[in-house]
């Protein structure tokens, strides 16, 4: 085992959207739901009562109206191919994400070895979930050191791929980070930047250019795609 690729799924997996927004747009509570998420950005509430509130809000969901909004979700390019070739290659890949575990799993399906998310009641939701099953943004450094010590490697054979605020707290402690499709903040802390719709291209990033590359981020747009 040489190497732990560690992607979040909002808005790097799961392109310019969220699980939860998905999920409201189906449900028809969207525009309850984009007034949480400005609360939640401007820090009025944490991912916590964030996810009680989500829970009140989709009492109606069911597990196939999930696998549904999953299968329709606007997913980036290459997924599956970048999860085989790292199992091909004797390498390991995992998903953390706060959002929640039922919809987050289906990723299981496209071949991560490993999915972390925040875990909710069984569908129909009709309780709030245990706060301390919430993951927060400082969560997934707990959670990236456990797996890679699990696994036996250094620090440095970590990749971490990610988009915004929540992925901050591992950026600052990876070495090898790659910002896909990442607002200013975190593309401005990340090794390399790729802006495009093919994780293909971004993990060939991560491959081909190691964390003992000279200093300075690369950046590579769409159009520099081979």
């Amino acid at each position: 085992m040489s190497r732990l690729h560690v992607f979040d799924m909002d808005g790097t997996l799961l392109r310019g959207t969220t699980a939860s927004l998905e999920i409201a747009r189906r449900l028809g509570c969207l525009p309850d739901l984009i007034r949480l998420e400005t609360e939640f950005a401007t820090g009025t509430v944490d991912t916590r009562a964030f996810a009680a509130r989500i829970c009140l809000l989709w009492r109606e969901l069911t597990y196939d109206v999930v696998a549904d909004v999953f299968a329709r979700a606007p997913w980036i390019g290459g997924l599956a191919e970048v999860f085989e070739d790292i199992r091909r290659r004797g390498e390991r890949s995992i998903v953390v994400t706060m959002s929640p575990d039922f919809f987050a799993d289906g990723l299981r399906a496209f071949g991560a070895d490993d999915v972390v998310a925040s875990r909710f009641p069984a569908l129909p939701l009709r309780t709030g979930p245990d706060p301390q099953a919430i993951l927060t943004p400082a969560d997934k450094v707990t959670i990236v050191h456990r797996a890679r010590a699990a696994l036996g490697l250094h620090q440095d054979q970590c990749v971490a791929y990610g988009d915004s605020a929540s992925d901050l707290p591992l950026f600052r402690e990876l070495t090898h980070t790659v910002a896909v499709n990442a607002d200013r903040t975190l593309a401005g802390l990340a090794r390399h930047r790729y802006d495009g719709d093919d994780l293909r291209v971004a993990y060939r990033i991560a491959r081909v250019r190691p964390p003992s590359a000279p200093d300075g981020p690369s950046r590579v747009r769409p159009k520099e795609r081979q």
